[in-house]
């Protein structure tokens, strides 16, 4: 029943990526941690939620190999959103950013 809204816009030195849904979002103390290898919000045995905790490391480490850059923000019962910024050519810097992290940015 939720929404998932997924950006692409292309800037000077780069282009964007977004992809934002109505989900349970991210809690504040997991913000910090949520691109670390093995952590997992759900800490339950019986978990809610699946995943092992390395699909955001992995894509962090992938995106920044190309020179990009990726970004998490959320709020508890408001969803959650993810921007991937990467540039268009090796080592060309990216000097704006046209899609916002967050709506309320």
């Amino acid at each position: 029943r939720g929404r998932i809204t997924v950006s692409v816009q292309e800037e000077k030195g780069g282009v964007q990526l977004s992809v934002a849904d109505t989900g349970i979002g991210i809690a504040p103390e997991d913000q910090e941690r949520i691109f670390d290898r093995f952590y997992r919000a759900d800490t339950a045995r019986a978990r809610t939620t699946g995943g092992t905790g390395l699909g955001l490391a992995i894509a962090t480490e992938d995106v920044a190999i190309h020179g990009g850059r990726l970004q998490a923000y959320g709020e508890p019962g408001r969803g959650a959103s993810f921007l991937m910024t990467l540039p268009k050519r090796a080592g060309e810097e990216i000097v704006s950013r046209p899609l916002a992290l967050w709506e309320d940015e």
